[in-house]
C-alpha cells in the first residue's frame, strides 16, 4: 500500500469513528434504561464503504470512545468486539453477493442480516450479564428479551438510514477517491 493510500485509510477510519461517536450521541431514551441511536447506521455504512476491517475498526473505535466519554467504560471492550462480529455479518452477506451491492434489494438484505446479528449479540450479552448476576438461564433469557426494544429500534433505524445514504455516499466516494 502506498503512503497516500495508507494516509487516506487512516483518515477515513478516523472520520467514520468520529461519525460513529456523533451518531451514538443522538440518543432516544427507552424505558429499559437503554437508548436507541444512530451509531449502528454509521458502522454499517463504514463496512459497506471502507470494507470489513477498516469499517469494523472505525465503528469499534467510535463505540469504545463514546463509552469511555459517557460513563460506560466497562462496556467499551464489548462494543469494540461486537463491531467486528456485527460488521462480519455484513461482510459475509456482502461476500455472498460477490462484493457487489448494486441494488436496493441487496442492500436491504445486508442491513437485515447485520441487524439480526446485532439482535443476537445483544440478547447473548444481556442473558450472560443476568446469569452472572445469579439469575437462572430461563429468567435471564426472558429478562434479556424484554430489553430488546432499543436494539430493534436501532436495527430499523439502521435499515432506513443506510438504504437512503449508501448509494449517494458510494457515488461521492468513488468520484472523490478515484
Amino acid at each position: 500500500m502506498t503512503k497516500k493510500n495508507t494516509t487516506l485509510s487512516i483518515v477515513l477510519i478516523a472520520l467514520f469513528a468520529a461519525l460513529t461517536i456523533m451518531g451514538t450521541m443522538i440518543k432516544i431514551p427507552m424505558p429499559t434504561g437503554a437508548f436507541a441511536h444512530l451509531g449502528n447506521s454509521v458502522l454499517l455504512l463504514a463496512v459497506l464503504l471502507l470494507g470489513y476491517t477498516r469499517g469494523a475498526l472505525a465503528g469499534g473505535l467510535g463505540f469504545a470512545i463514546f463509552d469511555l466519554m459517557n460513563g460506560f467504560a466497562a462496556e467499551a471492550p464489548y462494543f469494540f468486539v461486537e463491531s467486528f462480529i456485527v460488521g462480519g455479518a455484513a461482510a459475509l452477506t456482502i461476500m455472498a453477493f460477490n462484493n457487489n451491492i448494486d441494488s436496493f434489494k441487496k442492500l436491504i438484505t445486508v442491513a437485515l442480516m447485520t441487524g439480526i446479528a446485532k439482535i443476537i449479540m445483544t440478547q447473548l450479552k444481556n442473558t450472560a450479564l443476568a446469569m452472572f448476576a445469579g439469575s437462572s438461564f430461563t429468567l435471564a433469557f426472558s429478562s434479556a428479551t424484554s430489553m430488546l426494544l432499543a436494539t430493534v429500534l436501532n436495527v430499523i433505524t439502521t435499515i432506513v438510514i443506510v438504504s437512503f445514504a449508501y448509494f449517494p455516499l458510494k457515488k461521492a466516494m468513488t468520484t472523490i477517491f478515484r
